[in-house]
């Protein structure tokens, strides 16, 4: 055989296994999101195992196990959607990698739900039915696994489409649909509804406003001083302090009511004191890591950096402790009610069922959440540490203001406010310096007004997309609900 037959077939086998390698990594890159799926599939069936084998040899089981699948797919959906508002700004910011902000909000999600997630929870969310309408043991219980099911789908809707939504607000409507199905309108209080509808608008709002007022405070104390790393050093502690208070006093409400009755006054005072006491710790921390550093707006970035992973953290541990609930509550309620033949507005939540939901939102999250992680944090608006920190201390800031003033807001429209708040408040702010520029240089040099206008910092379609989604979260959940709710009566579990 000739050299330059040799040559020839080697590099037809070249190409060949060229071929082969693409088609291999076109196949695994399509096959990826099957991976995500039957993990979900199996943790979906061993959470059913679970159920059967902790309610074994109890009549009418069967309930519980469906159930607890329902439950263990509402987890897994949660953990798709509404963690990327904690971790979101984080990762856009690029002070964690998405690995990290998915190991830190695993971990602390997880952390959340078991040690602070509520030991009793509502079983008709937020009182928007009447349980008398629901009184027949099996009825309720078909209610609550179409609330389950309704909601998880819905939320599963809104990842796909890339809309961060709100899975108290997808709970809330499956209730209600499921509500009016066996019982009609009577049943639901409107004046409840109506105060949940108030805060699709006060939630966003109230996010956007405070997280743009921190982001204006930054800029005119610390960014735009002539030494900005002196401002930082005094500046920085206090944020830091700012959003500790926060903190300590949201966890008090949350954590230590397990152990004593919390007010919202001793919560207050727990609060500041940490946040003195965090204010004292951080003075010559941001004085030792601000030595030597440039009189420049990178140097004030790395000083943002680990404050906002430590709020990120706590962010998604308080998040893992209040929505667990939306996840098994439900679930919760149709223990009770198989168990003791009983319907009742409060039940405690068995640890199994609490485990499910824990695990349930960490796998959520590893498998589904990058999507919505990326979108969140990069997508809407460019975020650097800075602003990204405004999102945190506005998340902490607005839900305990709303827990002081009786508002039923929610988590992520308050997180997701806060991104479009930071963002337009920079439209603002550029076009105000755009048009001051403009004034002072001659006429051929000004940039036109349409073309400032099309420079915007937000992105308008992912703005439009999540609206849509927020306005619809209810009626959507609560329509197949009422679906749900036939079906299974029509199963009759």
């Amino acid at each position: 055989m000739s050299q330059d037959s040799t040559s020839h077939q080697w590099k037809t086998l070249d190409q060949d296994l060229n071929r082969l390698s693409r088609l291999e990594a076109a196949t695994m890159y399509s096959a990826r999101p099957l991976v995500g799926v039957g993990i979900s599939l199996v943790f979906v069936t061993l959470a059913a195992l679970a159920a059967a084998l902790f309610t074994g040899g109890e009549p009418q089981g069967l309930a519980v196990v469906v159930a607890a699948a329902f439950g263990a797919y509402m987890a897994l959906n949660i953990g798709a959607n509404d963690v990327a508002n904690n971790m979101g700004p984080a990762v856009g910011a690029k002070a964690l990698s998405m690995l990290g902000a998915i190991a830190i909000a695993a971990i602390c999600e997880s952390a959340g739900a078991l040690l602070a997630g509520g030991d009793v929870v509502s079983t008709i969310s937020k009182g928007i039915i009447d349980p008398q309408g629901l009184a027949d043991g099996r009825v309720f219980v078909w209610a609550m696994m179409a609330a389950l099911l309704s909601a998880s789908i819905w939320v599963n809707i809104a990842t796909w489409i890339g809309a961060p939504v709100s899975t108290t607000h997808s709970v809330v409507g499956g209730v209600m649909g499921a509500g009016i199905a066996a019982a009609g309108l009577g049943t639901v209080s409107w004046p409840t509804m109506g105060a949940i509808a108030a805060s699709w608008v006060i939630s966003p709002l109230l996010g956007g406003v405070i997280a743009a007022a921190m982001l204006a405070f930054i800029k005119w104390r610390v960014i735009y001083v002539a030494d900005k790393i002196a401002a930082a050093r005094v500046w920085v502690p206090v944020l830091i302090g700012v959003m500790s208070a926060a903190f300590a006093t949201y966890l008090s409400i949350k954590g230590l009511s397990h152990v004593m009755k919390i007010g919202l006054p001793l919560a207050l005072t727990i609060g500041a004191a940490a946040g003195v006491l965090v204010w004292l710790i951080s003075v010559p921390f941001i004085r030792r890591q601000s030595r030597g550093m440039e009189n420049r707006n990178r140097s004030l970035k790395t000083l943002f950096r680990l404050p906002l992973v430590v709020s990120a953290g706590l962010l998604s541990f308080a998040h893992g402790a209040n929505d667990v609930a939306n996840a098994v509550g439900p679930l919760a309620a149709v223990v009770y009610a198989q168990q003791s033949a009983e319907v009742a507005g409060e039940v405690s939540i068995p640890l199994w069922v609490m485990v499910i939901g824990a695990l349930g939102i960490s796998f959520g999250l590893v498998l589904f959440g990058p999507k919505l992680i990326g979108m969140v944090g990069s997508q809407i608006t460019k975020l650097n540490p800075m602003r990204a920190y405004c999102v945190a201390l506005s998340a902490a800031v607005t839900v305990i203001a709303a827990s002081w003033l009786g508002l039923p807001v929610s988590s992520t429209h308050i997180a997701v406010g806060g991104v479009f708040g930071v963002g337009f408040f920079r439209e603002w702010y550029m076009e105000r310096r755009a048009r001051r520029i403009a004034d002072n240089r001659p006429v051929a040099q000004r940039i036109a007004r349409q073309e400032r206008a099309r420079r915007k910092l937000v992105r308008r379609s992912h703005f439009m997309t999540i609206v849509a989604a927020w306005v619809v979260t209810v009626p959507a959940a609560a329509l197949l609900s009422a679906l749900c709710f036939w079906l299974l009566q029509g199963l009759g579990f």
